[in-house]
C-alpha cells in the first residue's frame, strides 16, 4: 500500500511553516479584516437597526457575530484556492516533472497538497475564531464544554470538507497552466462572486432573485450556514432577520458540500491523469 502522499503534505507543510512571510500574512489579512470592517460594520448596522423589535423567545446577535462566521469561511476560501499554486510552482522549477516520472501513483500528488491545505484551512479556522472572539463575537454562547467541543469538530467538518473541494478545483486548474500570474488572476476572478453571492456577510434574502439563486447553489454559502449553526445555534436574530436552521437543512448543506469535493475530485484526477509536465 502506497502512502507516498504522505511526503507530499509533510513537505508542503514544512514549507508553511519555514516562510513566516506567507504564514503570517496569511492570518493577519482575515484578521484585519474582521478587526476594522467587522467593527465599522457592527457599528454601522447597530445604529441602523436600533428600531427593529425582538422577536420573543430568539435570542438577538450582533453583526460582528454574524460576520465573523463568514470571515471564517473567507479564509477557508482563500486558502484553498490558492492552495494548488504550489504544484505551479513545482511546475516550473522542474521539481513536479520528477515526481510524475516516479512510480507515485498521480492521485496521490493531488491527495498530498489537498490534506496539507486542508490542514492549513483548520489551522487558520482555529486561530480567527479564537481571535473573533477576543474581539467580541459572542461564539458558543451558553454551551458547556462539551457542546463547544462538539460544535468545533461540527466546524472543522465543514471547513475541511469544503476546502478540499476547493483544493481539487486549484490542482486542476494548476496542472491545467504554466504561468503563476495567469493562475492568479483565474483564482481573483473566482474569488470575488463566490464571495459576494454568499451570505458570508449579509442576509441572502435581501438580494436580487437572480442572486439568491446562485447563493443556494454556492458551496460558500452552505459552508457558512455549517458553520453558523455550530458557533451560534439553530435559531437567532441578526440584523432584523430570523434565521432557522433545522438538521435536515443542515445536513442539505453538508450534502451540497460532499457533491461538490467529489465533482471537483473527478475533474482534478482527469486533469492530472491527462497532464503531460515537461
Amino acid at each position: 500500500m502506497h502512502f507516498g502522499f504522505l511526503t507530499i503534505y509533510w513537505r508542503d507543510m514544512i514549507r508553511f511553516v519555514r516562510f513566516r512571510t506567507l504564514l503570517v500574512s496569511s492570518l493577519v489579512q482575515p484578521a484585519l479584516w474582521m478587526a476594522f470592517f467587522g467593527i465599522a460594520m457592527s457599528a454601522s448596522f447597530n445604529r441602523l437597526t436600533p428600531d427593529v423589535p425582538p422577536i420573543p423567545g430568539v435570542p438577538p446577535i450582533g453583526y460582528l457575530t454574524f460576520m465573523a462566521a463568514g470571515v471564517i469561511a473567507m479564509t477557508t476560501l482563500f486558502t484553498s484556492l490558492f492552495g494548488g499554486m504550489v504544484l505551479l510552482f513545482d511546475k516550473n522549477w522542474g521539481l513536479l516533472r520528477e515526481v510524475m516520472a516516479s512510480p507515485l501513483p498521480r492521485d496521490h500528488v493531488i491527495f498530498g497538497i489537498a490534506l496539507s491545505g486542508m490542514t492549513k484551512s483548520f489551522i487558520q479556522a482555529l486561530i480567527i475564531m479564537v481571535f473573533g472572539m477576543l474581539l467580541g463575537a459572542e461564539f458558543f454562547r451558553g454551551y458547556s464544554a462539551g457542546q463547544v467541543a462538539i460544535s468545533v469538530l461540527g466546524i472543522l467538518l465543514f471547513v475541511g470538507i469544503f476546502s478540499l473541494g476547493f483544493l481539487f478545483l486549484s490542482a486542476a486548474i494548476a496542472i491545467s497552466l504554466e504561468s503563476p500570474e495567469g493562475m492568479q488572476g483565474i483564482m481573483t476572478l473566482l474569488t470575488m462572486p463566490i464571495f459576494f453571492a454568499s451570505n458570508a456577510l449579509y442576509p441572502v434574502n435581501a438580494f436580487p432573485p437572480v442572486l439568491q439563486a446562485v447563493s443556494i447553489g454556492n458551496p460558500l454559502t452552505h459552508l457558512v450556514n455549517g458553520i453558523r449553526y455550530f458557533a451560534i445555534g439553530d435559531r437567532y436574530q441578526a440584523i432584523g432577520v430570523l434565521y432557522t436552521t433545522t438538521p435536515s437543512g443542515l445536513l442539505f448543506s453538508l450534502s451540497v458540500l460532499v457533491v461538490f469535493g467529489l465533482a471537483m475530485f473527478g475533474l482534478a484526477w482527469w486533469r492530472f491523469q491527462r497532464a503531460v509536465v515537461t
